[in-house]
């Protein structure tokens, strides 16, 4: 009950902060998403913890504390600033353009000619809900595999915008038979496997230089509608964006199916692991990354 409660209360002031949003002008919605970043950072004591603990188990000695202090610190200010950018979608959808640019929509072009449609992995990176509402802005045809958030109202809310923005949702819970479908329809399929989620099937590969247990929906769905994988992911730039539409991964199917979903697998990892070393601020360290552990063989 007092869940419950809570969640009333956080989602009324949430809708404020949507009303509020819309009303202000766009460049100061973002600084007061950026302040809105600084301040969670301070009070969320935890989560600042987490972060820290998580970028020194990847990056070492690599890094000092006061770069680790500097990245956990940007961590939060993009998050804000994400936010302060999706609740000012109404007032920005028909400019996009002039926000976010695609660097090698080529290459998606190209992996979409094979017919079969196109597996478009990413990551909690950047300001990631833009890069479906980006490719639907410019007329393809988004789709993005999605789990339910647990309080209906701001799953209400999650679902309103997504859609009115021209992205398509497909729940997590859903046929296989239904993405099959979409990809045989040649339409993209974004999915975000870089988390955690024991749950889903899943195995384990190397992600900063640990056994990290990953999605495996990726590849055999991409098997499945022998479509390729493209990795995308997008970089802030002060008010802008750019989208990076990395090489189609093409899959070459072997005698051995379980070495084939790690091995492709344990490639789009590194590409993602890649970009997170390139802007370690843009990831989300707070999530437990390395939850799961791997069986003790013997």
């Amino acid at each position: 009950m007092k869940y419950r409660f809570r969640r009333r209360i956080l989602y009324t002031l949430f809708m404020m902060l949507d009303k509020l949003f819309l009303l202000m002008p766009y460049r100061l919605a973002i600084k007061f998403g950026r302040f809105s970043g600084k301040l969670i950072c301070i009070v969320l004591g935890r989560y600042r913890r987490l972060t820290k603990t998580h970028l020194r188990a990847a990056f070492g000695n690599s890094k000092s504390e006061k770069e680790i202090s500097k990245i956990t610190r940007s961590v939060f200010i993009n998050i804000g600033v994400s936010v302060a950018e999706i609740l000012s979608l109404p007032k920005i959808k028909n400019k996009l353009d002039s926000i976010i640019e695609i660097n090698g929509l080529e290459r998606m072009d190209r992996a979409l000619a094979g017919g079969n449609g196109v597996i478009a992995v990413s990551a909690h990176f950047g300001n990631w809900e833009l890069i479906s509402i980006m490719f639907a802005y410019r007329g393809y045809a988004a789709n993005i595999i999605a789990r339910p958030i647990y309080y209906e109202k701001y799953n209400e809310w999650v679902s309103f915008m997504r859609n009115s923005m021209g992205v398509n949702i497909i729940y997590r819970t859903d046929s296989p038979k239904k993405i099959l479908k979409l990809l045989y329809n040649n339409e993209l399929i974004g999915i975000t496997p870089d988390q955690d989620i024991d749950s889903v099937e899943g195995i384990f590969v190397d992600f900063f230089g640990k056994k990290t247990y990953t999605p495996s929906a990726p590849v055999k769905l991409a098997m499945a509608a022998n479509c390729p994988i493209v990795p995308l992911f997008i970089v802030r730039k002060g008010l802008k964006h750019t989208i990076y539409v990395e090489e189609p991964i093409l899959i070459e199917k072997g005698d051995d199916r379980d070495a084939d979903v790690r091995k492709y697998t344990q490639r789009w990892s590194d590409i993602i692991e890649a970009r997170i070393r390139e802007h370690p601020d843009h990831w989300v360290w707070m999530h437990k990354r390395w939850k799961t552990k791997p069986p003790v063989i013997g």
